[in-house]
């Protein structure tokens, strides 16, 4: 449990961090396998009667797909807006990406509003080498029906939760600006935030650097932010999402699955194979994504253990890196000597911010995943 003074110490920090970021820097500081009953329906965790209330934070993405329709399927997690962020690929495409997604799934009713087209303070980085050009593997949907609500991705998240104090938590699969924008925006909002989980960081180095994974290095800034608000948080990261590789065998069952989820799962998943291997990539990927929700259905898939984590943001090679500590003293690197007299470089005592995820039981999760995802219901 953490203290009052905890939540002052790092609200007063998120306030700083705003006030500094608005002038442009932070802080110094197959069906066979099926049948077989190799993936029964078995549901892992009894259903709750009060399903957890979610934000759906996301840049669809081949794995966000994947993580919107389990999800959507479901039943301890009740989905009450979807905001898309760009990342993976633009917001231009993660926006209606996010309505085709809910459209195949049957849940046309969820408001989705649109976020941040950029990072904070940084160019925008794409993935489109890992999710193709239209972010869900090069498969072409039909043009979603609904649209977007008016409302921007920050003021829905502050409506909802400000509706709902203390019972929403965001569940953030992409870069986290929108979730740091809502923190700048409302600096009395973070208190009234049950909780944040996210997709992202590594304690075992990165993906798209050696030092970064992709969704903190594309906002460094803004995952800053999120790491030191004082919102109870989960980082769902490389450490473990790299051993939930999804297979070939896993794909067909997909699609021997006659259910417009499994069916639209199955085709995301087989264009993006099939596109890989003309490059040399690997005969699998990871479901960082679906993982991440699934930690939410099953807290027995993961792990987790207390961290205090820190986000680099002003190195040059290695923005968007995690650094964890388990104990204190917590150090930072000493200062630059410029012959003048200066203090010793401060030391921090321990206190955790974050819950990581630092195990992972992959066939656990590829029963519930599958389970859900070729369900009749």
């Amino acid at each position: 449990m953490r203290s009052d003074n905890f939540f002052r110490n790092r609200r007063d920090f998120l306030r700083a961090s705003a006030v500094t970021l608005a002038a442009g820097a932070l802080p110094a500081f197959p069906a066979s396998l099926f049948a077989s009953n190799k993936y029964s329906a078995t549901s892992a965790a009894a259903n709750p009667s009060k399903p957890q209330r979610i934000i759906l934070d996301t840049d669809p993405g081949v794995d966000d797909a994947i993580a919107f329709f389990l999800a959507l399927r479901s039943p301890e997690l009740r989905v009450e807006a979807v905001t898309p962020v760009s990342g993976n690929v633009p917001l231009s495409l993660t926006l209606p990406n996010a309505l085709r997604l809910l459209e195949i799934a049957g849940r046309a009713d969820i408001p989705v509003a649109a976020g941040a087209a950029t990072p904070l303070v940084r160019r925008l980085v794409t993935a489109k080498y890992a999710h193709g050009n239209n972010g869900l593997g090069g498969v072409d949907f039909p043009e979603p029906k609904t649209k977007p609500v008016a409302e921007t991705a920050t003021e829905l998240i502050c409506r909802i939760v400000r509706a709902n104090p203390g019972e929403i938590t965001i569940v953030a699969i992409g870069p986290l600006t929108n979730v740091a924008t809502v923190l700048k925006s409302d600096s009395t909002i973070a208190p009234l935030i049950k909780s944040i989980v996210i997709m992202g960081g590594s304690l075992s180095g990165g993906n798209v650097t050696p030092a970064a994974e992709f969704n903190l290095y594309v906002d460094p800034e803004a995952a800053r932010i999120v790491f030191d608000a004082g919102i109870p948080l989960t980082m769902v990261g490389l450490d473990v999402t790299r051993k939930v590789v999804i297979h070939d065998e896993q794909v067909r069952t997909l699609e021997a699955t006659q259910n417009p989820v499994s069916q639209a799962a199955g085709k995301i998943l087989r264009a993006n194979f099939n596109r890989l291997s003309k490059t040399g990539g690997a005969a699998g990927f990871a479901m960082h994504d679906p993982l991440t929700v699934a930690h939410l259905i099953d807290p027995a898939i993961v792990t987790l253990k207390d961290y205090f984590v820190e986000v680099e943001t002003s190195g040059e090679i290695t923005a968007g890196e995690t650094v964890g500590y388990t104990r204190g003293p917590i150090r930072r690197s000493p200062p630059l000597e410029t012959g003048l007299p200066a203090p010793d470089s401060p030391e921090i005592d321990f206190k955790p911010n974050a819950k990581v995820a630092v195990e992972v039981d992959p066939d656990k999760f590829f029963r519930l995943l599958l389970a859900r995802l070729t369900s009749a219901a």
